[in-house]
Formats: C-alpha cells, structure tokens, sequence
C-alpha cells in the first residue's frame, strides 16, 4: 500500500543550523592555500648568451607558479629592467659586459625592499662564491645543475630564505677555511698579476716600497706560495683575481 506524500506546512520556518568553527577554519585555509598556489613567481633573466636565456626561460615556463617577466642581455640592462618590472628574483650570470654579476648585485642591493638575488653561473672559484653571497646574493647555482635544483632554489629564495646546492656548499666552507686576504692585499695582488715590481706598485698604489714589500710577504703566506708566481697561479684557481 503506498504512502499518502505529505507537502510541508506553509507556516514551517527553514531551520539553519551553524557552521562550526573549526569548518570555518579549514574551509579559510584552503583558499589561502590556493591563492599562495596560483601566485606567480616574477623572475628577471640576466645573461649575455642568448641561447642560455631561452633555454632557461623554457626550463622554468614548465613550473605554473613560475613566470620570467623579462629578459636583460647585461649588467646594465639588468639594473634598468629590475626598477622598470620590480620582479620577485632575479637570476644573474657573474660575468656579463657593461656591469658584471657583482657589480649588478651591489648596486641592487641599495634599493628598498631589498631584491631577492640569484647567482647562476659556471664559475666554481670559491672566492667568486663567497663574494656573491658577501655582496647580497641569497642563491648561488652552477649551469650544469639540474632542473628541479633550479625551481627549488628559485622557490626558497622567493621565500625570503638563503639556498645552497650541498656542492656549492662545501665550497663555501673550502672558501672560508683560507685566510682572507685584505682589500689592499688584493690591490697588490692584482698589481703583482700585471708583472709589476714592489717600486712599481707602490707608485701605483702610492704608498712605499717598504709597506708593498710587507703586502706581498703577506700575501704568499695566506696563499702558501714559495714565490709570486704560484701566489698569482693560486690567485686565479680561487678567483681572488679575474683571468687576463
């Protein structure tokens, strides 16, 4: 026998019951979740190769929450497209013409907010590490690494974080195992590259023959060497000078 369907009293008030608290919670962090996912990364690409800045440009459009905004193909280019697209990292080669990665990194650095900086390059002397990270550079990549290094660096930079791949790393603490030579220790240094006698630096430098003297045995006992020609072969290996 069926049942007789009954329609609701008109007079009957639809009851709405109270979402609890916690719903409420969760249900605001996934949309917070999911605005943080759809952000995406800015990058400005910084390399005088242009083969490289296409390839890269391609590595990283693979990435959703990736987007390169702009690409510069040196040092000045770079420091002007950073003011004109405000991107969120910027990847830099070291050597670059106009300005190179060092210079381009100091200069940045002197703006407020401070920008986020990556180094990506196929220089692995220690000294060109540490004066990257020195200079402001919260990232330091070599062109060989692989992709997926790439993004997570890129990642944890935007986070406001430093990254280090652990090869990069024990350079650094290589690096940092030496002892540094002082600035005007590298001026003579630099000096001493160029062929230059102490009586020649020391007109170049102007300070005394004596005071250089003292410089360059300083020098060659931080670097271990016997003689100028094994400091200045040392000097290069670590990047304390650029390679003629």
């Amino acid at each position: 026998m069926r049942r007789a369907l009954t329609k609701p009293s008109a007079n009957k008030t639809l009851e709405l019951r109270p979402i609890p608290i916690a719903s409420l919670v969760l249900l605001t962090d996934q949309i917070m979740i999911s605005s943080v996912t759809d952000q995406k990364i800015r990058i400005l690409i910084a390399d005088d190769h242009p083969i490289f800045r296409e390839g890269l440009t391609a590595i990283l459009s693979l990435q959703k929450d990736m987007k390169v905004v702009g690409k510069a193909s040196d040092g000045e280019e770079a420091c002007r497209l950073y003011d004109q697209l405000s991107p969120d990292v910027l990847i830099l080669d070291l050597r670059m013409p106009k300005k190179d990665g060092l210079e381009v990194v100091r200069e940045l650095m002197s703006r407020a907010p401070r920008p986020r900086l990556i180094v990506l390059t196929s220089s692995e002397k220690p000294e060109d590490l540490r004066r990257s990270l020195t200079a402001g550079a919260k990232g330091y990549i070599l062109k060989g690494t692989e992709p997926r290094q790439i993004w997570s660096t890129i990642r944890e930079v935007f986070a406001g974080n430093s990254s280090l791949p652990d090869e990069v790393a024990a350079k650094l603490a290589d690096s940092l195992a030496h002892l540094q030579l002082s600035e005007r220790e590298l001026q003579v240094l630099d000096q001493m590259a160029l062929g230059k006698s102490n009586k020649e630096i020391g007109q170049q430098l102007y300070i005394s023959e004596y005071t250089v003297k003292n410089h360059v045995k300083s020098v060659l006992k931080k670097l271990n060497a016997l003689g100028r020609t094994e400091a200045i072969a040392t000097a290069y290996e670590r990047g304390l000078i650029k390679t003629p």
